[in-house]
């Protein structure tokens, strides 16, 4: 790009130019943007800042919490909470929804975010990232509650992801298409990089845990097994495959160059639906996927018209270049 466009006056042209965002939400994202820059910081210390290894503790999922999630959760509430633009938060490392006290303002808008996706990856140096979505509480009720939050993925306002990485990117939209900005560390402040970000439609490249394979049902099974084929088999071409098992990477790499992930439901724990959140992963990345022109289902449906059920509902998930994720969708139904 000629010219350097900060996150703040490409917010500030969305609000006054297009109409797109209202100025709390504005303030809202950028004071978002502020909290990831702060995670940076610290994933990028990394055994320097004693932010390496575990916490001793367990989150609601029953996960073994890192201390950088711990610390990226706080940095999250501790930056949003006072601003006025928030009635609540939800964390995927936090039991319940988390109410902005009486002693700040409060806004309309309720925030949720899985604040270090990728943990996993942490100790070994490998991309991980924060994801974040936004919903506009329902007017004219008083208080707020977790039923509030149990809205589908189609009523966000904006969502987005930053991955830390060898650059700090944060990949936003607010319902106008995909935008990246890349964090200059001279300046501290993110640029815009890239605009109308856009997966092409068709792709060689899958993203699943292959070591899971023996757990899947039927339906990804065949679809693995057509694109280990090859040229030789009925897909007709050579696929690759990548899995970072950071979702945050993984999706941005789809967004960057196509592909599909899948995440799919298994054996191993047939009563849940899936293994990634619907609220804090599914439906923040699934928005951002179909802005660019992808698709995202979980195996069935469009993942955006689900109605939540409760807070750390989890899900199948299947996102990325339309015409494979079309595919993997008409095998679960029997095509």
């Amino acid at each position: 790009m000629s010219k350097k466009i900060s996150l703040t006056r490409y917010l500030v042209e969305q609000q006054r130019l297009d109409g797109h965002i209202p100025p709390e939400l504005r303030l809202l994202l950028e004071v978002v943007a502020r909290a990831c820059k702060s995670i940076s910081r610290a994933v990028n210390k990394g055994a320097l800042g004693d932010v390496m290894g575990t916490a001793g503790s367990e989150n609601v999922q029953g996960e073994i919490q890192k201390k950088l999630d711990i610390i990226a959760n706080e940095v999250l509430i501790e930056a949003n909470e006072w601003g006025g633009h928030l009635a609540a938060m939800a964390s995927e490392e936090m039991d319940s929804i988390y109410v902005v006290p009486n002693r700040y303002p409060q806004g309309e808008y309720l925030l949720m975010f899985d604040p270090l996706d990728g943990s996993s990856n942490i100790d070994v140096n490998v991309s991980i990232g924060t994801i974040f979505s936004v919903l506009k509480k329902s007017e004219g009720e008083a208080g707020v509650s977790e039923s509030d939050f149990l809205q589908a993925g189609s009523q966000q306002v904006a969502a987005g992801y930053c991955v830390y990485g060898p650059q700090t990117t944060l990949v936003l939209t607010v319902g106008d298409g995909v935008a990246m900005f890349t964090l200059d560390h001279e300046q501290g402040s993110f640029v815009l990089t890239e605009e109308n970000v856009k997966i092409p439609e068709d792709t060689q490249e899958f993203a699943i845990n292959m070591s899971n394979m023996r757990h899947w049902d039927t339906p990804v099974k065949r679809y693995i097994d057509e694109c280990l084929q090859g040229k030789e088999g009925p897909r007709g071409k050579d696929f690759n495959m990548r899995w970072v098992a950071s979702m945050v990477a993984d999706v941005h790499r789809i967004l960057t160059r196509g592909g599909v992930f899948l995440y799919p439901w298994d054996k191993r724990e047939p009563e849940k639906a899936g293994k990634l959140r619907l609220m804090y992963e599914a439906n923040p990345m699934s928005w951002l996927i179909e802005q660019a022109g992808g698709a995202s289902t979980n195996g069935k449906q469009r993942i955006l018209d689900i109605e939540p059920t409760k807070l750390h509902e989890r899900v199948s998930v299947v996102l990325g270049s339309k015409n494979e994720v079309e595919r993997v969708t008409a095998y679960h139904s029997g095509l």
